[in-house]
């Protein structure tokens, strides 16, 4: 929604008087820092944003003056709050590791996923709960996100997280949505995959593609493959639906890692 708003053009977004705005809250996905910090100049320090899941309830926020001073952070742990990161091999991790998330409010009630106890138990480690997220703890406590875990690509044994470059293609003028994944690659075992669906009227190329993300990003991080697209598959709350756009790439590879 931010990335909309911020579309339109400059006329019709000067024709609001915003000064009643007392508190804007986002939350559900992560904000590229451009995208907040553009919102932050244009509403003023009143957006917050909080960071959780249905099975913990708000765990993390942090406000507009937070967010500019640590860029890309979701915030920090509430009162009554833990936060947690995990390698795989369950061991917690110091400040700038990358891992697991694992979160909880104490005063938050338990739950369990009906038919499912199993994978309730799946979801826990040392009492804390997975939204199935991966990122980071800075040496402040303000946590970053890097993507979701399903989502991380291994191109070639680097670790690359599609969110990231999600966060840039949707700054490139034109691009109203974009999805970014991974699809086998015979070479690497995965290669990045982008769609992109251009804002009405407007005619964009892989190559500017291509051009723009490199002048942000490395290299490796470029889409192999990149699609253009009237719409994106969406779920019911919004979201990209992207298993619909993975899919058909691995159903004839036999695997979906």
């Amino acid at each position: 929604m931010f990335v909309r708003l911020l579309k339109l053009p400059g006329e019709v977004r000067r024709r609001y008087d915003l000064t009643s705005l007392c508190c804007v809250a986002h939350g559900a996905a992560p904000c590229p820092v451009e995208i907040k910090h553009q919102m932050i100049e244009w509403w003023g320090p009143v957006i917050r944003e909080y960071y959780g899941g249905t099975e913990t309830g708000v765990v993390v926020t942090h406000t507009s003056e937070e967010a500019l001073r640590k860029p890309g952070t979701v915030g920090r742990a509430i009162e009554g709050a833990i936060v947690r990161v995990y390698d795989p091999e369950g061991h917690q991790l110091a400040p700038g590791e990358v891992g697991e998330i694992f979160l909880r409010v104490n005063q938050f009630p338990d739950f369990t996923y009906h038919g499912l106890d199993e994978k309730r138990r799946e979801v826990e480690r040392d009492g804390l709960i997975s939204c199935g997220d991966v990122g980071y703890l800075d040496e402040d406590g303000y946590l970053f996100l890097c993507d979701r875990a399903r989502d991380m690509v291994i191109s070639g044994g680097v670790n690359i997280y599609p969110a990231e470059i999600e966060g840039v293609l949707v700054t490139m003028s034109g691009v109203q949505d974009c999805a970014v994944f991974g699809i086998p690659d015979e070479e690497f075992g995965e290669a990045l995959c982008a769609y992109v669906q251009p804002q009405e009227g407007a005619e964009l190329t892989a190559d500017d593609v291509r051009a723009f993300v490199r002048q942000h990003l490395a290299r490796y991080k470029m889409p192999k493959v990149i699609e253009f697209v009237a719409s994106l598959p969406r779920e019911d709350s919004g979201k990209i639906f992207k298993r619909k756009l993975r899919a058909p790439y691995w159903e004839k590879v036999g695997r979906q890692i």
